[in-house]
């Protein structure tokens, strides 16, 4: 009897579970277990790429995201692997550098209606806009090479925000 090939999918994938506090800082777990901040700081909404980045291990699993919010809200998303360039050295050769990892883009707008999905063109996902109405995105401009604005629509008012990714 074959044995059939190994798979490079997890058999699980990693929950990263966000707890926002009112103060403004935020608790991070992956499957539990407390992910730390980087030393001397606490995690803030502003470090949503970097505890993705750390949560998925620099990209390379998926992880789901669910995010827990002050006045009871929650969210989940999917953060899926992505593909590691193979390098292959050639004898002799003078070796690479690995490349920068990448770092995800924030693309915030407001004046949609509270809970409502909303489009980001060119459309590779929707989002919820927040009860009050804000919108944000995380992008990887890496998965998009020569895009440079974004345009966030909402489905039910027609609200049409258009952003340059920084």
């Amino acid at each position: 009897m074959k044995t059939p090939p190994a798979s490079s999918a997890p058999v699980t994938i990693p929950l990263v579970v966000l707890t926002v506090h009112r103060n403004g800082t935020i608790t991070v777990t992956r499957d539990g277990t407390v992910l730390p901040p980087p030393a001397h700081t606490t995690w803030r909404r502003s470090s949503l790429p970097e505890i993705i980045e750390r949560a998925s291990e620099r990209r390379t699993v998926p992880v789901w995201v669910e995010v827990h919010e002050t006045d009871g809200t929650s969210f989940t998303d999917l953060f899926p692997a992505q593909p590691q360039p193979q390098h292959h050295e050639v004898e002799g050769s003078k070796p690479r550098h690995a490349a920068p990892s990448p770092t995800l883009a924030e693309i915030c707008a407001d004046g949609f209606i509270p809970g409502e999905d909303i489009a980001i063109a060119p459309v590779i996902g929707h989002i919820d806009a927040g009860k009050d109405g804000t919108a944000r995105a995380f992008l990887d401009p890496a998965e998009h090479p020569g895009v440079s604005e974004v345009v966030l629509v909402g489905r039910v008012s027609g609200t049409l925000a258009v952003r340059r990714l920084p």
